[in-house]
């Protein structure tokens, strides 16, 4: 009956749909400052999020009654198969490739996604000719996985009908973890209380908030400043009008000139091992919630760093970052500044 309902579109609960899409796609998806996204948002009636960030990856988020979700996804199909249709024209391939969605759903309702022994899947796979696959591992930091469907148009929208009735049939059990895509990692420079990264040959002054930290970090603690062991850029990098604020890109120097942000170059120092003690009620702060903090310091600095566990009638958590000692400063700063 539930069946019946869905395929019709007229099952009035709000459901969420998580799909996983890659930044490049996403741009030619959004048009014009997001009309295309706007004009999904207004055709289909559904509630249509897209996660920033400066990642490789988004997180696009559906919310609606379900047949205002079909929509969009009829929406997001047919333009996916328009810029495989335009992006072919220019290539020599003959044969047109499917399209390809990736949904994102918690562990815990893949099992009913794929049924005893495959009957589901295979089922779905049969009824609606798309092809569906399953993920085996779940994604980094999170309680989901990537469900990957690939097919006409048409045979995805049928699909993904199929999948909201086995999702709003299951409900997840338990808390779900969310997956959050990784920021694209770009090496980050220090160099007169500025921070900078590197775009190409350019370095390219970085988002106010880093600098903040390290500006915060640089007075709170007794660490030689990362700017002296960084060569400071020739010329201006930067000008104050006022409050705005414009920046001139730089070419860089050789990169040799940055051991510090190079781990791959001879010229970088060894890797060295530097322990810390912090006090067991401020252990969470540098943490934070399932892990986001110290996994944001780990990248920021480049730096490998454990936390020991708390031992019985000890009042402190020993910490050991391993890297450069750049690498080792800046994760201090962070640490410092949390």
């Amino acid at each position: 009956e539930m069946e019946s309902k869905v395929s019709e579109g007229g099952l009035n609960v709000t459901l969420t749909i998580r799909l996983l899409m890659h930044g490049k796609v996403r741009g030619s998806h959004s048009g014009g400052k997001g009309e295309t996204v706007k004009k999904m948002r207004e055709e289909s009636g559904a509630r249509i999020n897209i996660s920033e960030g400066n990642c490789p990856e988004r997180i696009v988020t559906i919310t609606g009654p379900t047949d205002a979700i079909f929509k969009a996804f009829a929406m997001i199909a047919y333009k996916f198969e328009e810029d495989i249709t335009n992006s072919m024209s220019n290539s020599t391939a003959t044969s047109k490739p499917p399209v390809t969605l990736r949904l994102v759903v918690p562990a815990s309702q893949c099992g009913s996604l794929i049924g005893k022994g495959g009957s589901k899947i295979k089922e779905i796979r049969e009824s609606t000719g798309a092809q569906v696959q399953v993920a085996g591992d779940m994604l980094p930091n999170s309680t989901e996985r990537a469900v990957t469907i690939s097919g006409t148009p048409d045979a995805i929208i049928q699909c993904v009908k199929q999948i909201c009735v086995v999702m709003l049939e299951s409900p997840p059990k338990g808390a779900t973890i969310p997956y959050r895509p990784k920021p694209a990692s770009t090496p980050v420079i220090f160099a007169g209380g500025q921070a900078y990264t590197i775009q190409g040959q350019y370095a390219i002054p970085h988002p106010d908030q880093l600098t903040k930290l390290h500006q915060l970090a640089m007075q709170q603690t007794p660490f030689t400043p990362l700017g002296q062991t960084t060569p400071a850029f020739p010329g201006t990098l930067g000008s104050v009008a006022g409050k705005q604020r414009s920046f001139i890109a730089l070419p860089l120097p050789p990169l040799t000139m940055f051991p510090c942000i190079c781990p791959g170059l001879d010229a970088s120092p060894p890797a060295s091992t530097h322990e810390l003690t912090i006090p067991n009620d401020l252990i969470g702060c540098i943490i934070g919630r399932q892990g986001t903090k110290i996994n944001e310091i780990r990248q920021m600095s480049g730096a490998q760093i454990k936390i020991a566990n708390a031992t019985e009638g000890s009042s402190e958590r020993q910490i050991t970052i391993t890297g450069t000692p750049a690498n080792i400063s800046l994760a201090q700063y962070l640490i410092n500044a949390r």
